[in-house]
């Protein structure tokens, strides 16, 4: 049923290639956001639910001298 109705809709095959077209672009854009991303700030980032609340404080501290 589903099938009869999405061949009726004229211009319906655009729309995978338009959705694949998004993925495409969104997926590109998080690869090269994540190349150009600072290291420091990420190994930061990923340390932190490790750290104890003393620890994150004295970087929270020292991010804020510098």
């Amino acid at each position: 049923m589903i099938r009869n109705i999405l061949q009726s809709i004229q211009g319906v095959e655009i729309y995978p290639i338009i959705s694949m077209m998004v993925f495409f672009g969104l997926f590109i854009s998080v690869l090269v956001w994540f190349f150009r991303a600072d290291k420091n700030h990420l190994r930061t980032m990923a340390q932190l639910p490790l750290e104890t609340s003393d620890e994150t404080e004295h970087v929270q501290l020292h991010k804020r001298s510098n």
